[in-house]
């Protein structure tokens, strides 16, 4: 399956400045997929160590880490010859071999004729303490789970590609319908490869909910073999209350929800390990919009994500057939996973910190996303069906008077953006 990051990972190849290379990601994202697919489009030669598998890998790092004495033993192990600019190296979860992830230090200041990108899952959590990372020597990409977009160029590449032209509006008017068929399949099916590949392979419901189930029950693993004894069960604890404090109307998290004894402070390291596995995406609050959004934003007053829909239905038991039919029982989850949706395909637009509002004092009023673009602030209200009733960016627009706002919703009208069409949310912004 092409993925859109594909352009980035040779961009980097180009650049003769270039550095090693960490990729980014949740655990089942793609990143070696990806990777080896780069490899063999682009390289000659593809060298792939897999840290957490194989543990003699780590050998090449223990007596010293000098680039050129690595690359000769890891040559003589494979019986052929690792070439500068010709073979690329793949250390793949590099955050089980601190030693390795040190030595990119040494390779970028040494050695920067060998091409070299390092992928991890969980980089941000389960490197060694005692590991040297090598700060300011490497660059970094991140690979997301597939959005829209992606789930669609899987699907029909044809229509994709269309869509990507400036004319867009055009094919819209021939497409929109499937598009919208295609948006509530991916609201079940969600963005994990191995999930959208079985689903366009068999169609198979059943299946998309086994395998979604493998992948949470590998990430709350993860949450085993990582994370602190002490901090486990408050990291289960918070993964499973998410989808519950979604569901609410406010959509606040509230600690107390999570358990009636535990407050803030018994959680806060919990959270931020969630958030720095990046498998939660934190959506701060802000009660004015200013330049930056971060010196407005309130710490303590958030809301939270998952890194894929697909998971947060099957985390929240949701039903696939709930998700395809219109039936009012689904009312009240319908607005969270279209949040959900929404902060998916911005968070792959911006990479950073996300931002609501909430009108201050009254907190009745209140933006779903606000986003930092440029010299914009730009509010963004999300409805899961029609945008008829747009009260809070209307509240917003009188008070703020920003040049540019949207609402994200299944209409096509002026101010508007479809949710099917999120991914080209920049293209919106600069018309």
């Amino acid at each position: 399956m092409e993925r859109t990051l594909m352009n980035a990972l040779h961009a980097w190849k180009e650049n003769p400045g270039k550095k090693p290379l960490i990729l980014q990601g949740v655990r089942q994202c793609g990143k070696t997929y990806l990777l080896k697919e780069f490899g063999d489009r682009y390289y000659n030669d593809v060298f792939y160590c897999k840290f957490d598998e194989d543990k003699n890998l780590a050998d090449f790092f223990e007596n010293d880490l000098k680039p050129h004495r690595i690359i000769k033993d890891m040559s003589i192990s494979r019986d052929k010859d690792i070439k500068p600019r010709e073979t690329l190296i793949i250390f793949d979860e590099i955050q089980s071999c601190g030693k390795a992830l040190t030595a990119l230090k040494y390779f970028n200041e040494d050695a920067p004729e060998y091409h070299i990108i390092a992928a991890g899952s969980l980089l941000g959590v389960a490197v060694p303490k005692e590991t040297s990372f090598p700060v300011g020597k490497v660059e970094f990409l991140t690979l997301f789970p597939m959005n829209f977009y992606e789930f669609l160029l899987a699907q029909n590449a044809t229509l994709a590609h269309a869509l990507k032209d400036d004319s867009f509006e055009d094919v819209l008017d021939s497409f929109s319908t499937l598009l919208i068929e295609k948006y509530r399949d991916f609201q079940v099916v969600g963005g994990m490869p191995e999930v959208v590949q079985s689903w366009m392979d068999n169609k198979s419901i059943e299946q998309v909910d086994k395998l979604q189930a493998q992948i949470i029950k590998s990430y709350e693993n993860d949450f085993a073999k990582y994370a602190p004894i002490s901090q486990f069960p408050k990291l289960s604890a918070i993964w499973n209350a998410i989808p519950s404090q979604l569901s609410k109307e406010n959509r606040k998290f509230i600690f107390s929800k999570v358990k009636k004894s535990w407050r803030a402070k018994d959680l806060e390291d919990a959270l931020e390990w969630l958030i720095r596995s990046g498998l939660v995406y934190k959506v701060e609050n802000i009660e004015k919009p200013g330049f930056p959004l971060s010196a407005y934003a309130n710490h303590t007053f958030f809301k939270l994500y998952l890194a894929d829909i697909g998971i947060l239905r099957r985390l929240a038991n949701l039903p696939p057939s709930v998700v395809l039919d219109k039936t009012d029982n689904y009312k009240e989850f319908k607005g969270a996973m279209v949040e959900n949706f929404v902060c998916c395909e911005l968070k792959k637009i911006f990479d950073g910190q996300l931002y609501y509002w909430t009108a201050e004092g009254s907190g009745r009023a209140e933006v779903d996303f606000v986003v930092q673009n440029g010299a914009d602030i730009i509010p963004i209200e999300v409805k899961a069906g029609r945008a008829s009733h747009a009260r809070s960016i209307t509240e917003y627009c009188k008070k703020y008077e920003p040049r540019l706002s949207f609402v994200a919703s299944m209409e096509r009208k002026a101010g508007t953006i479809p949710l099917y069409m999120l991914w080209k949310f920049e293209e919106y912004a600069g018309k």
